[in-house]
C-alpha cells in the first residue's frame, strides 16, 4: 500500500501540516506584535510621550533597531542596562539614524548623542553611568527640545 493511501499517514501528514501552519502564524505574529509601552519625557516645553519597544534580553540589547528601514516619530526602543553602569553602543547594521538618550537610574537625561550615522561601528559611550538607553528618530531631540537633565517617566525608573 502506497503511503498516499494509508490512512494512518494521511492522519499525520494532515497533523503535521496544522502544527506548521499554526508555527507559521505564532512566528508572524511575534514579528509584527512587537510590545509597545508608553514613556514620557519631560521638558522645558512640556511633556512628550513616545510608544516604546522593551530591549531586556541580552539578544534583544544586541539586535537593538538593526535591519529597520524606519522608524515612526513618536516611537522608540528603550534599553535596560540595569544595574546602572557604562554604556556603549553602535550603530552596525542600522540603517536609519537615530537620536541615542543616555537614562540615568533617577529617570534623569545624562547624555544625547544625536544624529548618530547609519552603519558605522563607531563606539558611542554613554558618558557616565546610565541604566538605560532611548533610541530615537534621529532629529527629535532637537525637535521637542529634550536635554540632559529632563525627567524620563516610565516604570523602569520608578514612574508611571
Amino acid at each position: 500500500m502506497s503511503p498516499a493511501r494509508n490512512p494512518a499517514w494521511s492522519l499525520v501528514r494532515g497533523w503535521f501540516a496544522a502544527v506548521l501552519v499554526a508555527a507559521a502564524f505564532a512566528v508572524a505574529g511575534a514579528v509584527q506584535a512587537a510590545n509597545f509601552q508608553p514613556l514620557e519625557i519631560a521638558t522645558k516645553s512640556g511633556v512628550q510621550v513616545f510608544a516604546v519597544e522593551m530591549a531586556t534580553t541580552e539578544e534583544e540589547k544586541q539586535t537593538g533597531l538593526m535591519y529597520r528601514k524606519e522608524l515612526a516619530d513618536g516611537k522608540g526602543m528603550l534599553f535596560d542596562f540595569s544595574p546602572e553602569q557604562e554604556v556603549t553602543m553602535w550603530m552596525k547594521n542600522t540603517y536609519i539614524s537615530l537620536d541615542m538618550i543616555f537614562i540615568r537610574a533617577d529617570g534623569r537625561i545624562l547624555r544625547i548623542a544625536e544624529n548618530t550615522e547609519p552603519m558605522s561601528t563607531k563606539i558611542i559611550p554613554s558618558g557616565g553611568l546610565a541604566k538605560a538607553v532611548l533610541e530615537v528618530p534621529a532629529g527629535t531631540a532637537q525637535k521637542y527640545g529634550i536635554r540632559p537633565g529632563d525627567r524620563v517617566a516610565h516604570p523602569l525608573f520608578g514612574g508611571k
